[in-house]
């Protein structure tokens, strides 16, 4: 079992070099970590969807939801980790770049 939570333990450096977009070089940025914000449960394009649906618009069914609502859904699997939300302040021009794609960890060290 100690094995397992070790492996979920991520450790990272303080600093690091990375490409500045903003000064479009090089630099050493700081890395903080943020609480990762909950998405929508639907995107821009779904809500619109959603709603034209509702106004019995187009062909076919006419927009009749065939499908039980979302709430009705039952969660199952849910993950016991999180993604990580690193954010990287430039040193030079003190712009706040962000991770593009985080890894699950359930715990992040700063070394």
């Amino acid at each position: 079992m100690a094995c397992h939570l070790k492996s979920l333990i991520m450790k990272l450096p303080k600093s690091r070099k990375k490409l500045c977009k903003h000064c479009k070089t090089h630099t050493e940025q700081k890395v903080t970590q943020n609480k990762k914000r909950t998405p929508s449960s639907l995107k821009r394009g779904s809500k619109y969807r959603a709603k034209r649906r509702g106004r019995a618009q187009g062909v076919g069914n006419l927009g009749r939801y065939s499908k039980p609502a979302v709430t009705k859904f039952k969660r199952t699997g849910a993950k016991n980790t999180k993604k990580t939300d690193l954010r990287f302040t430039c040193n030079v021009c003190k712009k706040v770049s962000m991770q593009k794609s985080g890894i699950r960890a359930k715990r992040v060290e700063f070394k």
